[in-house]
């Protein structure tokens, strides 16, 4: 028993920091609606501030955790209620966990352009010091870290239940979250409560954040991953409370920290579940909790009985096309093709071919975003991880069965295939916010197990991916892989649009609409979510065994978790609904990338930033911001031959001569003053009338 003790005690103050960023995701969401994904960006930036004040500048404690927690932390909440979540009170959940992924990876981004990207070793904390230990329980040491942690926590949790059970200011912020329009016609200012809880929710990430930095040996302002991994348990133990119960947030998240300290025990060191089941055990949780929560399966459905009083959103701009302009749009786009094609044949420099073929690659890959996100209305967020499963089968069936590379190529993108369809299976009953939980899940899970294998990624020295030969063709010149890949490019663009026009496609678009509709029309939504899963994570596959082709050693970095949020982000802000969309994404990404290595090094990933804010737009412009740019000027273009067409149908009744003086004032004052006499131009102020002559008919 006293040995148990001895592994379970040190992970209480550990699922503490679980526990507090549980709390806060909780309550921003009952308050808000919106899961905000940022909650461990947030708490990084806290912890980053702090540090930085304490032990670099040299400031007192207490005035760098005023700064960091008190003040930084909740201007913060405020800014993203005000700038991010009044915007998107309305829209739909998609809409709302894009937003929330913008910030995620927007806000870590900023700190090594505006910091620098030193990592930083001298690590300070808030309250008891550390290293003394204070007293032990049985065997088992408590430092001033467990204290404080400890303390904190159980004060915090207590406190907020109290204010919601006992006070006013608790019970107005549960009206909002029970109905914030009856709130608000009770003369509640329901704006203001939600800022509230936005600030209140922000100043507990900004506290765990704080809390945790006596635990790590570093902090990396490029490398954030151990606040990645703090919000995943976090999320596991809001979901553990069913996104609603704050002391049921607590006790998961300790007993999470206390589970993890006793796997160390009960599994054998160094052995291969030790290696595995030690760092994925928040995200199998995380799954098991999703799945077996009947609770969670209607997070996306509001419970406000007056939320059917919103007006129905816009039409999109995508709709608004001319269908005149189709044919030259598609002669135009082949002539791109010609002109791109030749280029990097001839005048391009070699420094921008690889560059391209990248872009190219990556197009292939984003294919499968605009099949799960845009045909579907499915948000995944593991396209990496199927992109990985592609680049390393393909690798590791070159270098150890000697097997072709895009034969291997196929292979990979089978097994994501299938990997995609088992994922399907896990979340067969499930969408929408639980269905994008999962698969951030799973990237996580492939991004700290899976790849770390030497049999799967290569371990921590990767694996080197041969570029194809084909008989006697070999591609190992780049512009001759740039012509590959744009052959592959094209096929897979060929099967989404045949997928889009045919009976899936419009299988998907019926279940994006409406599921419930399309399922009274008969629509097997199971069938169909399993059948875009392997779609998508197949061709996802594909891409990603070229994209390792192209840049020959590759590891588990090229594809962690962070890529798949930003390539689903970068999709969507350019048009994750249309074909074009994608390779623009594509082409835009790899382009952005080559430009910035002329800009000093400090910038790196500012391209980053760049995407993550346009995502910010998604809820207003769910097309995509190229799309809808695109849109307008279609629009335009289309009120212009409108125009045009008035005008020649004008000269056609008149049986004027194209470009006459008279024809152009008949036509409304083109050529000369609007309202201008001309014998028999048709008066302004009667429309329809038959002037003297009768050189118009009614």
């Amino acid at each position: 028993m006293s040995s148990l003790l001895d592994y379970a005690i040190p992970g209480v103050p550990y699922g503490c920091e679980f526990a507090l960023l549980a709390v806060g995701l909780v309550l921003t969401f009952r308050a808000t609606g919106v899961f905000n994904l940022a909650f461990g960006a947030q708490a990084f930036v806290s912890a980053f501030v702090f540090d930085l004040l304490d032990e670099y500048a040299h400031w007192p404690q207490w005035a760098a955790f005023a700064v960091a927690v008190l003040v930084l932390a909740p201007g913060l909440g405020l800014a993203l209620d005000h700038f991010l979540c009044r915007p998107i009170r309305t829209a739909s959940t998609t809409a709302k966990v894009v937003s929330s992924l913008g910030l995620l990876i927007a806000i870590p981004q900023s700190i090594p352009i505006i910091f620098g990207g030193r990592t930083r070793h001298r690590i300070g904390y808030l309250w008891l010091n550390p290293n003394i230990v204070y007293f032990h329980i049985g065997s088992t040491p408590v430092n001033g870290a467990d204290i404080s942690t400890t303390v904190v926590t159980l004060g915090v949790v207590l406190g907020l239940m109290a204010m919601f059970r006992w006070t006013s200011a608790g019970l107005t912020m549960r009206a909002v979250v029970e109905s914030r329009r009856l709130a608000s016609l009770e003369g509640v200012n329901a704006g203001r409560v939600a800022a509230g809880a936005w600030a209140l929710s922000s100043l507990l990430a900004g506290l765990a954040g704080v809390m945790l930095l006596p635990q790590s040996n570093s902090i990396d302002p490029t490398n954030p991953l151990e606040f990645t991994t703090l919000l995943v348990a976090g999320i596991t133990a809001a979901a553990m409370a069913g996104m609603s119960s704050l002391p049921v947030a607590l006790v998961g998240g300790i007993g999470l920290g206390v589970l993890e300290n006793l796997l160390v025990k009960f599994l054998p060191p160094g052995g291969v579940l030790a290696q595995g089941l030690l760092p994925s055990l928040p995200f199998i949780v995380l799954v098991g909790v999703l799945l077996a929560n009947p609770r969670l399966r209607h997070l996306d459905q509001s419970s406000d009985p007056l939320a059917s009083v919103d007006p129905p959103p816009p039409p999109r701009a995508i709709a608004i096309r001319d269908k005149r302009l189709e044919l030259p749009m598609k002669w135009g786009f082949r002539l791109l093709v010609i002109a791109f094609v030749v280029s990097c044949l001839t005048w391009v420099p070699g420094n921008w071919v690889f560059p391209l073929g990248q872009g190219l690659v990556f197009s292939v890959i984003f294919l499968s975003i605009t099949l799960i996100t845009g045909m579907s209305g499915q948000l995944s967020l593991c396209q990496a991880s199927f992109a990985g499963i592609g680049a390393f089968t393909a690798g590791q069936l070159a270098l150890h069965m000697g097997l072709p590379v895009l034969l291997g190529a196929v292979v990979g993108a089978v097994l994501a295939a299938v990997v995609g369809v088992v994922l399907a299976l896990l979340v067969i009953r499930v969408s929408g916010l639980l269905l994008t939980l999962v698969t951030l899940a799973f990237a996580l899970f492939a991004d700290n197990v899976l790849f770390q294998f030497s049999w799967t990624g290569g371990g921590v020295a990767g694996l080197v991916v041969p570029r194809p030969a084909m008989g006697s063709v070999n591609f190992n010149n780049d512009r001759a892989f740039v012509m590959l890949a744009l052959v592959v490019l094209a096929l897979c663009m060929g099967v989404v649009v045949l997928i889009q026009r045919g009976t899936v496609g419009r299988y998907l678009a019926a279940m994006r609409g409406s599921p419930t509709a399309a399922a009274s029309l008969g629509i097997n939504l199971s069938w169909s979510k399993v059948t875009v899963f392997a779609l998508s994570a197949g061709m996802a596959g594909l891409g990603g065994a070229l994209y390792g082709s192209i840049e020959g050693p590759i590891s588990s970095t090229d594809f962690n978790y962070v890529l798949s949020l930003v390539w689903v982000v970068v999709v969507i802000t350019t048009g994750a609904q249309t074909v074009e969309g994608a390779v623009q994404a594509g082409m835009a990404f790899a382009v952005f990338a080559q430009v910035l290595t002329y800009l000093p090094q400090r910038v790196a990933g500012i391209e980053f930033i760049m995407f993550a804010v346009g995502a910010l737009t998604y809820a207003a412009h769910p097309e995509g911001i190229v799309e809808y740019q695109r849109s307008i000027w279609m629009a335009r273009v289309g009120r212009w031959l409108e125009a045009w067409d008035e005008r020649r149908s004008r000269m056609a009744r008149s049986g004027m001569p194209p470009g006459s003086a008279a024809t152009g004032a008949v036509a409304g004052g083109v050529g000369g003053a609007p309202g201008s006499a001309v014998p028999g131009a048709l008066p302004a102020s009667a429309p329809g009338s038959a002037p003297a002559g009768g050189a118009y008919h009614a």
